[in-house]
């Protein structure tokens, strides 16, 4: 069967009369067409495409007419099932690309493929063209071909007709209409619009041919179907970690993230691509430039918002974004990389969220952090711009490169935390993992910043009162300390240090290094400057592990390796500090003086008291310490520097009552103030994708030492095995958490 001249079908690329008057686009000349960067626009589709004058005698009831269309949509259906779409709480057909799936058509009378001719026409966006891939026409064939768009008759019975159709492996992801058009000598009938019938097209890492495709199982169900993670925090010496619910299956998300690409104004054309997806996400989950998601905010001041770390997952924040088209506040690091993972897993794209501990933040891409001394051996804040972060998050995402050399697919960094500009907007890859650990950072996207947030040196110099710049000391190893995730199929911790870099100091590390030096990232500053390092003493300090409200020690220990008598006058500087790195105060000054025998080790102890640090405590009770000490005889400045974070009290979780799908039970949730005060303003959030929404509960006080206890009520609808997190925020304590794994049976 040929398909008709599609001349014929204007109303596909002009736009109407009432669009001119509404927008007037500013045709330059090489564009035919306004753009089409939106799914949620349409334009209306005439259901009858006339050839010409219409004789008097023609009625369309003569002709063949669709009376109705099954899409077999139910969660427990052939379509979904097979797609692995089942537990997405929507009403409509959600597939995935490059993969068949089944509808029904009934007709008026049985359909005879002699006499009769009919096609399906999927849409989707206002100004549908075939050569951008919004206007596909799908003929009736024999054969189904892999990874490319057809249809073939499976099943006949009376006046239906059972057809199995496949989509293209690198087709738009988002939602297409559907069209039925029947041919007659006079012009085509269309079905008219019916949105029961929409239908949802993700990508598929279950097809070999997709951008996605991703070979194992067990990997798949984690980095697609997994709807809760894990956000590993805190310090390197004190990893905590805390349940993040990504809900990307519940009610209203997937149009969310849809709208997110609409907001972003993604050429719908270019929605088949993951490079670009990821590339226009990162900047839009994050309110910098374009009003997007997240407003972030790091200064321990959330008014008229919620405090990041009282957010117990991302649909709440989809949804309220969703609905206000406004930024939601706040968001720190784990708050955008958790909404950045159920974007890309709610379309189909795997992803898991990743941390590094001791993340540099290069100012000024020289590969290098700059801390400057002054005469005494402390920090100048002036000088120093450079910062680091105890922990930073971001996510990686699962695709080929096409774009690059062979061996650069796989995970890609990207990151929805504004940093730094990257072609004008606060945005962050993707950029290859591969190419990073190997200094490959020409390859775009953004490669150089990942690259210095996980392997920079650390240099510490001061300046000479002749203006002569010296360097003390250049740390090869504080950087990227540990990058970890969330194991597949577990809650374990897996290192993943090893596929950003080579082991530190191996000949393999360096020559990485060489390379990104090579490729003209790292401006060589050290050239002018003098490197004397300090051989004879060695020096470094312990903080001891302490919980919130109580003392703690920090100790300091020399090694005189040589055979001379030295004195050194140490500096003991305490600061409480944001996770980023970047100091709010200095709380605690110490300087002593300590006598270093030859060939000797020695220890001091510098005592911290809770009444120092508590009145000042910011959101994840995060201390920074900075030592330094001056050699008296030789003028050498030994340094060193510590982040550590206090242990904060969690919540306890229990339940009440068989857990059973469909079926009350109780939730109960408790916590004991172990401050010497009492806690104002309390708000609980609790939620558990599948069992129950996101309840919250303000509590006016909780006096010192007392317990507060919450029951929530709830009907579980979903069987298997389920988590339930809670979070309690207060001017006074954040990053308090708690959570559950439970076991729902079927009813």
């Amino acid at each position: 069967m040929s398909f008709p001249n599609t001349k014929l079908m204007s109303w596909m690329s002009e736009p109407t009369s009432t669009d001119k008057e509404k927008k007037k686009p500013p045709l330059n000349g090489r564009r035919a067409l306004p753009s089409n960067n939106s799914n949620a626009e349409e334009n209306e589709v005439p259901e009858m495409d006339a050839f010409g004058l219409i004789p008097r005698g023609f009625n369309p009831k003569d002709y063949l007419r669709v009376v109705d269309i099954h899409m077999f949509k139910e969660p427990y259906e052939i379509n979904k099932q097979q797609h692995h779409t089942d537990k997405y709480y929507n009403p409509k057909l959600i597939v995935r690309r490059g993969q068949p799936f089944q509808i029904q058509i009934d007709f008026n009378r049985p359909y005879k493929p002699e006499t009769d001719q009919f096609w399906l026409e999927y849409l989707i966006g206002r100004y549908p063209q075939p050569n951008k891939g919004t206007y596909i026409p799908i003929l009736v064939g024999d054969v189904l071909k892999p990874g490319e768009w057809g249809a073939k008759i499976i099943h006949k019975e009376n006046n239906s007709i059972h057809l199995s159709i496949m989509s293209s492996a690198t087709c738009i992801v988002g939602k297409f209409r559907l069209y039925v058009a029947i041919w007659t000598p006079f012009g085509i009938i269309r079905t008219h619009r019916n949105s029961a019938t929409d239908t949802y097209i993700l990508f598929n890492p279950w097809c070999q041919q997709d951008a996605v495709y991703l070979d194992d199982e067990k990997e798949r169900e984690e980095y697609v179907l997994n709807d809760v993670g894990i956000v590993f925090h805190g310090d390197i010496d004190e990893i905590k970690l805390r349940s993040w619910s990504y809900g990307q299956f519940e009610e209203n998300i997937l149009d969310a993230c849809l709208f997110l690409m609409d907001k972003a104004e993604l050429e719908l054309s270019g929605r088949g691509n993951p490079i670009k997806i990821c590339r226009v996400a990162s900047a839009v989950i994050n309110s910098r430039d374009d009003n997007g998601v997240i407003a972030g905010s790091w200064d321990n001041t959330y008014t008229y918002g919620v405090a990041p770390s009282a957010w117990t997952g991302s649909v709440d924040i989809l949804l309220e974004y969703y609905s206000s088209k406004q930024p939601v506040r706040y968001g720190q690091c784990w708050v955008f990389a958790g909404v950045f993972n159920t974007f890309l897993r709610c379309l189909g794209i795997p992803a898991r969220l990743i941390t590094n501990y001791s993340s540099a933040h290069d100012n000024n891409a020289n590969l290098q952090l700059d801390f400057f001394l002054d005469d005494e051996g402390q920090v100048d804040a002036k000088l120093t711009k450079d910062s680091i972060w105890n922990y930073h998050c971001w996510n990686e995402a699962w695709m080929t490169r096409p774009d690059l050399p062979v061996g650069f697919g796989g995970w890609q960094a990207v990151d929805g935390t504004p940093q730094e500009t990257s072609d004008g907007m606060y945005r962050c890859g993707p950029a290859s993992v591969q190419a990073i650990k190997h200094g490959h950072v020409c390859f775009q996207f953004d490669a150089p910043f990942v690259f210095a947030e996980v392997n920079s040196d650390v240099v510490y110099s001061r300046r000479e009162k002749n203006g002569a710049q010296i360097i003390e000391k250049i740390d090869t190893t504080h950087i990227g300390k540990l990058i970890v995730t969330k194991g597949v199929g577990s809650d374990e911790m897996v290192e993943i240090t090893e596929e950003y870099k080579f082991q530190e100091g191996s000949e393999e590390e360096r020559l990485a290094l060489e390379t990104a030096v090579m490729y003209g990232v790292k401006k060589q500053s050290t050239q002018d400057a003098m490197y004397q390092p300090q051989k004879d003493v060695e020096m470094d300090f312990q903080v001891q592990k302490a919980v919130l409200g109580s003392d703690f020690k920090v100790t300091i220990t020399f090694r005189n390796k040589s055979r001379n008598f030295y004195t050194a006058t140490t500096y003991l500087s305490g600061n409480i500090v944001f996770y980023t790195g970047v100091t709010k105060n200095e709380f605690k000054k110490h300087s002593f003086s300590v006598k270093l025998e030859p060939l000797m080790s020695s220890a001091f102890d510098v005592i911290i008291t809770s009444s120092e640090y508590l009145s000042d405590l910011l959101d994840q009770a995060s201390f920074h310490f900075f030592v330094t000490a001056r050699i008296n005889e030789t003028g050498k400045i030994l340094a060193a520097q510590k982040a550590t974070v206090l242990e904060i009290p969690s919540l306890r979780i229990k339940t009440q009552g068989e857990m059973v799908a469909d079926k009350e039970m109780s939730v109960i949730v408790e916590f004991t103030n172990p401050l010497k005060q009492s806690l104002e303003d309390v708000t609980l959030r609790l939620e558990g994708p599948g069992v129950l929404k996101t309840m919250k509960k303000e509590f006016r006080q909780i006096p010192a030492n007392s317990t507060l206890i919450w029951e929530v009520k709830c009907i579980p609808k979903r069987p298997g095995l389920r988590k339930l997190i809670a979070s309690l925020n207060c001017d006074a304590l954040r990053h308090v958490y708690g959570e559950l794994s439970i076991q729902i049976q079927k009813p």
